[in-house]
């Protein structure tokens, strides 16, 4: 008892350990995740056709790493993290919470198809009235979650533009000219007060998956293995969404920490990488504004059975590809801030 004591008392603390610390412990867990999926996969598959299920975990693991590129997951992941950094303080785990809410919908649909659940089929099948209603639920909090995002980074967008100007013209710059003030902020200050820490972006990230996008990636893949492979047992079965979810979350991670490493080296040198943070928040706010358009016109049409071109464009709009192109856009402007600095201390 005494052991768990302090173990609760080191998880109410963990924001306050160093960030090297908290960056092990986060990527200390996507390796068991890793070394769980592995495990299932030995053991389930003891005596079987091992190469044939080592390809469909492979399928599964390279389909976690192509979903975490989306660009809703960049930018939620994104927006996310330059509020908290705004805040002051350095949310390692971001990305680990969002992928970790989202793909527990989908380890919990491959549980219930593994055990013979016929309910699952029905909310995965599309058209019916289970798929609408978590399709509406998915997209109605992601649009609206990106939404407030867009507008609380897109309100420090503008603010950042404001202090660059003031920058150029009396050649000072503090911190506090940084933070978020005035009317939007105060607006947005109530929606957006119940996400204070990492912990609150896995709630994010699981009604992000409810829209079944990829579950019925990995729901379609276990229930295939299980029609085709009959010898093969449950657990090896499970190690298919396990191992989506360990490409997921290492994927995301590692995106999360890269935009906290921007956020942060933009904050601490405010006046040389103010166009760099201005920059990056202004491409956050924009992506997330786009993301959320895209995902409210396709929930308005889903809900009420529109059947205008705005609405039925918007919702056939797919966001797999255009998430590289975004890692790209802020790859770009990230090698731009830097090489600027190496000039201007050459200079």
């Amino acid at each position: 008892m005494t052991r768990l004591a302090e173990l609760a008392a080191l998880y109410r603390r963990r924001e306050h350990l160093p960030v090297r610390t908290r960056l092990l412990w986060t990527f200390g867990a996507v390796a068991a995740l890793h070394l769980a999926a592995g495990a299932m996969l030995l053991i389930g598959t003891m005596g079987s056709g091992t190469p044939t299920v080592l390809g469909l975990v492979m399928t599964a693991y390279l389909a976690g790493v192509k979903h975490s590129y989306d660009w809703d997951h960049i930018t939620a992941i994104d927006n996310s993290t330059r509020k908290f950094v705004a805040q002051r303080k350095d949310p390692v785990s971001v990305g680990f919470a969002f992928s970790l809410g989202h793909s527990s919908v989908v380890i919990l649909a491959g549980v219930l198809v593994v055990a013979g659940a016929a309910l699952v089929g029905q909310f995965m099948e599309d058209g019916t009235t289970g798929n609408l209603v978590l399709g509406l639920v998915g997209s109605g909090v992601s649009g609206l979650f990106l939404l407030l995002m867009g507008l609380f980074n897109g309100h420090a967008f503008l603010q950042t533009v404001k202090v660059y100007r003031e920058a150029k013209r009396h050649g000072q710059i503090s911190l506090e000219d940084l933070e978020a003030r005035g009317f939007v902020a105060r607006l947005l200050a109530r929606p957006l007060s119940r996400v204070q820490s990492p912990r609150n972006i896995y709630v994010i990230g699981f009604l992000f998956g409810l829209g079944f996008d990829t579950a019925t990636t990995i729901g379609l893949l276990v229930m295939t293995t299980a029609a085709s492979l009959a010898g093969v047992s449950p657990l090896a079965l499970l190690g298919l969404p396990l191992a989506f979810t360990a490409a997921m979350t290492l994927c995301d991670c590692l995106n999360g920490v890269a935009m906290l490493n921007m956020y942060r080296s933009a904050l601490n040198d405010p006046r040389r990488k103010l166009g760099f943070n201005a920059a990056v928040t202004g491409l956050s706010a924009v992506s997330a504004l786009i993301i959320s358009v895209i995902t409210l016109g396709g929930f308005l049409n889903a809900a009420f059975g529109l059947n205008d071109p705005v609405t039925s464009w918007l919702d056939e709009v797919h966001l797999g590809d255009a998430g590289l192109l975004l890692v790209a856009m802020m790859l770009a402007a990230w090698g731009v801030a830097a090489l600027r600095g190496r000039l201007g201390r050459q200079d």
